[in-house]
């Protein structure tokens, strides 16, 4: 049983109900026991905190992180991914189904759940695949995913293949959710990329790949997806997620289509709202057009996919997070081996290790002004919860009786990155040296204290 918790005097945001106040925060027996004033009635043995100065939240909800077991360990671990996630303030992982074997069986939903719960508290909640394999052929038993704990589907990595496929996913994966309990349709994610004219790129199609000398991978490749996908939401139903937004083009589709009404949702990652195409460029790019130009570099730790784009593209992110149009925020953690990104940039591996450092970059947003901080935790807590399902509202809250899942950060708190630190086996990081601003300083998933910074 875990010892009972109190974080006092901390400002307490709640975006499920719109509060924002100081107060304190009793846990016990892995529940929100009491928000507000304990008035100095607490359980003995209770360990109290003193959260001055802090925020404490609800625990971040990440849709999008790929913990690669099984089949990737040398990149990543369940148990590795996990403590990454509650260093970043994450107490809850949706895990893609890009491993080997694929989650497209009962079996690996099981393998993984079970492996999340030894790992330790930190949720892990399984995407099954669309396709059996994921190679875009056969659609999988979505029931028997579903049955078997997986919240949705996507072949994450890859689109799904074709029109067909993706008309037959939302129309079966649409039907699970009230027979699996979520109070939601389950959600279709998709990787929205035509993959005809964009196999192998790594670079917006801009001056930063003219400069290189690397063909560009258009916004077209991306926007024509989202556009098919919207159009068969609309022809048959059910309920789509876009993976990693990352076009002005795709961000005005998507608020189009939740104008008309469509159950459209969309995730945007910490790296494509905070940086742009220059980062490739390495240290000479990052806002010194001028420099970049005489130094060019390849930076292989800041190929993604789909790449960083254009600094009109990171602007329509920001602002469709702001509004809404953008539900959520999604880290797409991808950690990769030294050797999968120390090679030439148009053979190395795409992804960052993103869960230890989204917080800190996020909060650049909103000391910029361009974001307030209660709309930012709302993108990393109720908007994800709301795509998974009612179900899963309890975990994006503070109300009293609710699971413990909190996170305690200084929103003040300069920090300098050291990739070589990390939890997660990934270090591929551009981020490496950097200093952010806004630290997380405990996490508590179900009541355990599943990460303790506050020595640090």
């Amino acid at each position: 049983m875990s010892v009972p918790l109190l974080i006092k005097n901390a400002r307490l945001i709640d975006p499920s109900d719109g509060s924002d106040a100081a107060g304190d925060l009793l846990i016990v027996d892995g529940v929100i026991a009491r928000r507000g004033s304990t008035n100095g009635s607490v359980p003995d043995g209770t360990r109290v905190v003193d959260g001055t100065g802090m925020v404490a939240a609800p625990g971040f909800i990440d849709l999008h992180a790929h913990l690669r077991e099984p089949g990737g360990e040398d990149k990543e671990t369940i148990a590795t991914g996990t403590a990454a996630g509650a260093r970043g303030g994450f107490t809850t992982l949706c895990c893609m189904p890009n491993t080997n074997p694929a989650i497209d069986s009962a079996a690996v939903v099981e393998l993984i759940v079970r492996r999340a719960a030894e790992a330790g508290p930190i949720r892990v909640l399984p995407f099954g695949a669309v396709s059996r394999g994921r190679s875009g052929v056969e659609l999988t038993d979505m029931e028997e995913l579903a049955r078997a704990g997986a919240v949705g589907f996507t072949d994450d990595g890859s689109p799904v293949a074709t029109g067909h496929l993706m008309q037959m996913a939302l129309l079966y994966a649409g039907q699970l959710g009230p027979s699996t309990g979520s109070g939601r349709r389950l959600p279709v994610m998709d990787h929205c990329e035509d993959h005809s004219i964009t196999k192998g790129l790594g670079v917006n199609e801009g001056w930063v790949a003219s400069r290189l000398g690397l063909a560009g991978y258009p916004s077209a490749a991306e926007e024509s997806i989202v556009a098919r996908d919207i159009a068969l939401l609309d022809l048959v139903g059910g309920a789509l997620h876009i993976a990693h937004l990352s076009t002005a083009g795709a961000i005005d589709q998507v608020r189009r289509a939740k104008e008309r009404g469509l159950l459209v949702t969309a995730e945007a990652t910490p790296h494509h709202l905070t940086m742009t195409e220059e980062w490739v460029l390495g240290e000479h790019g990052r806002g010194q057009a001028g420099a970049a130009l005489s130094a060019a570099a390849y930076e292989t730790r800041a190929k993604v996919s789909p790449p960083l784009r254009a600094e009109a593209d990171r602007l329509a992110l920001v602002a469709g997070l702001a509004d809404g149009t953008v539900d959520a925020v999604a880290t797409d953690h991808a950690p990769h081996t030294f050797g999968d990104k120390e090679v030439p940039f148009e053979e190395a591996a795409v992804g960052l290790s993103v869960l230890e450092t989204a917080f800190g970059s996020l909060m650049g947003l909103v000391h910029a002004g361009a974001l307030d901080l209660p709309t930012l935790i709302h993108r990393l807590t109720v908007g994800p919860a709301g795509v998974l399902g009612e179900r899963y509202a309890p975990l994006a809250t503070l109300r009293e009786g609710t699971p413990a899942d909190v996170v305690l950060f200084d929103p003040g708190e300069s920090w300098t990155v050291d990739a070589a630190s990390f939890a997660s086996k990934g270090k591929n990081t551009p981020l490496d040296g950097e200093t952010l601003t806004g630290r997380v300083k405990l996490t508590v998933a179900g009541g355990e204290i599943a990460f303790d910074g506050l020595g640090a």
